[in-house]
């Protein structure tokens, strides 16, 4: 298969990128070295990590659930995108958690748990330096009412008990 990545790639292409991308892992028909190759250039941009991200967090298939060596190495590729959005899929997975639970959604709530699961899984084994210290500001963000994390918390709207939750989240991955 060959792949091109165009420069200036949308989120929705790399959402649909992505799709096909998975398609292919799990299908065996992309080699080792093709899955590093190809993680690695969606991950370039921001558009293509998020797209990467939303629909390797977010799948049904169980490939999330055992990141490979080459997923990971792919991912310390990009230290700065890729811990950012791993900071951010945790707070929101498990913002989203809660807001499911409140609407009564379960099957979309634990929906929002693997995800935050899965994001865990790779901040441990991607261990990137950079991670621990947004996380850090993260927590600092929620505990003091400001910080660098403040535009994001008020742009989603998370409440008290969200943030709470957040801040768990976040202490279990520095520890």
């Amino acid at each position: 298969m060959n792949w091109h990545v165009p420069d200036n790639l949308s989120f929705e292409d790399a959402l649909q990128l992505s799709e096909i991308f998975l398609e292919g892992m799990e299908s065996n028909s992309l080699k080792e070295t093709e899955i590093q190759e190809i993680i690695t250039i969606l991950i370039s941009s921001e558009n293509g990590a998020r797209g990467f991200f939303v629909t390797y967090l977010t799948s049904d298939k169980s490939l999330a659930d055992t990141p490979t060596e080459e997923v990971i190495n792919a991912l310390k590729t990009s230290p700065e995108i890729v811990s950012e959005l791993l900071v951010k899929n945790l707070a929101m997975s498990s913002a989203m958690a809660i807001t499911h639970r409140r609407n009564n959604d379960e099957e979309m709530a634990q929906g929002s748990d693997r995800v935050c699961q899965r994001t865990t899984q790779l901040i441990q084994q991607v261990d990137l330096g950079l991670i621990t210290e947004k996380l850090q500001q993260l927590q600092e963000t929620i505990v003091t009412g400001a910080g660098k994390y403040t535009p994001f918390l008020e742009r989603w709207g998370y409440d008290e008990e969200q943030k709470t939750v957040i801040k768990h989240q976040v202490e279990m991955n520095l520890n």
